[in-house]
């Protein structure tokens, strides 16, 4: 078999060129397949349902084929996807130099199981990691309507379980107020669909212009707040929610939950602290603000001082945030910034050496200011 390139679609919200955006690559998969299905296309859902050893993909990625031999997600480097592509459309069968004898097509009946990388000979073959294997499920033609339905519940910020009959590849959806762990046995597949994540930023500085970007580029939803007409009049990154209201009410009409996170950037109290506050009364996984050890204890202070909070209410409160890289320029803040998120997001315990405090503790790092706070609210 000849292998061509993968031709991976481009749907609404999917990546492209440099200036389009990321979003949560479940929906866009999941959005893509409605499409295709609904203008009475054949397509398939691949699912990860379960690995062994080193693995490209966790389980619960999954990856959409339509009849043309389009792709949208991934379920492993390339080579898994170009071999679903042959066996189950005709995109080869018209591609130049391509000796496909006996095109594939898409069958009907219920869901299938297949296993890749079982030898080594076979992991080699599809890319895989040294021992790694992976099983897949195969859905095909799945219901339009039903995928409708998931995709709407999906934009409406609803977490989701989608239940798999594998007998009889019929499918219902349920809410769910927690995300759950793929569960498979020999009847059922239930995976749990959620909406994008999302990060609310507090400032519209260059350093939140650079978290953006990446936090866009890691699937999340991103909301940027700056009442500060010299700091918002200049945003230029796209896709991003700007807003002008005060940071603190926009907490509140944001309404965090467990799949969002709260990052101050302003260095100003009065538009940090109490936004912070109320960021800390919500389920929001992450929740953390710009500045040095100083400014974290003088913040830490003023809360506890003026607004009644105590060690325990602040216990969540991160600060200075970050990981320790040594970072100085504005980009490589933002890498270290982002780095602490997705590391609390995928339940990462990080070493305690990472921690900036500690770190710069544990090095002897001079403080930025020995002699004043850099960022302290002003005396009239």
């Amino acid at each position: 078999m000849n292998l061509i390139p993968l031709r991976r679609a481009s749907p609404r919200g999917a990546t492209g060129s440099k200036g389009q955006h990321m979003e949560n690559i479940d929906v866009m998969v999941l959005r893509g397949l409605r499409d295709w299905r609904q203008a009475g296309r054949r397509a398939l859902l691949a699912t990860v349902v379960r690995t062994w050893g080193s693995s490209p993909r966790p389980v619960g990625s999954i990856m959409a084929l339509c009849e043309d031999g389009a792709v949208l997600g991934s379920v492993s480097g390339g080579c898994i996807e170009d071999d679903l592509i042959y066996r189950f459309t005709q995109a080869y069968a018209h591609s130049q130099g391509a000796t496909v004898e006996e095109p594939g097509v898409i069958p009907s009946g219920a869901p299938q199981r297949v296993k890749y990388g079982i030898s080594a000979d076979e992991a080699h073959r599809f890319g895989l990691p040294c021992g790694g294997t992976l099983e897949l499920v195969l859905e095909f033609d799945p219901d339009p309507a039903l995928l409708g339905q998931l995709v709407r519940s999906l934009e409406n910020g609803e977490l989701m379980l989608r239940a798999l009959d594998l007998s009889s590849g019929a499918v219902s959806l349920s809410p769910s107020s927690s995300p759950q762990e793929l569960q498979i046995n020999e009847h059922r597949l239930v995976n749990t669909f959620g909406p994008e994540y999302r990060m609310l930023l507090i400032g519209a500085g260059q350093l939140s212009e650079y978290l953006a970007t990446m936090a866009r580029f890691n699937g999340f939803a991103v909301t940027v707040c700056d009442p500060r007409p010299e700091y918002s009049g200049a945003w230029s990154v796209p896709h991003v929610t700007l807003t002008h209201e005060m940071p603190d009410d926009v907490v509140q009409s944001f309404r965090p939950d467990q799949r969002s996170c709260v990052v101050a950037l302003t260095h100003d109290p009065k538009l940090d602290d109490l936004a912070l506050i109320e960021a800390l009364d919500t389920p929001a996984f992450y929740v953390g603000a710009i500045g040095s050890r100083r400014n974290n204890d003088a913040r830490r202070a003023r809360m506890k001082e003026h607004f009644g909070q105590t060690d325990d209410s602040l216990q969540r409160l991160r600060g200075p945030i970050g990981i320790y890289i040594g970072s100085k320029m504005p980009s490589e803040i933002a890498v270290s910034i982002m780095a602490e998120i997705l590391a609390v997001k995928n339940n990462v315990a990080l070493p305690r050496e990472m921690d900036v405090a500690q770190a710069k503790n544990d090095l002897d790092v001079a403080h930025n200011d020995p002699g004043l706070l850099v960022c302290a609210p002003r005396r009239g």
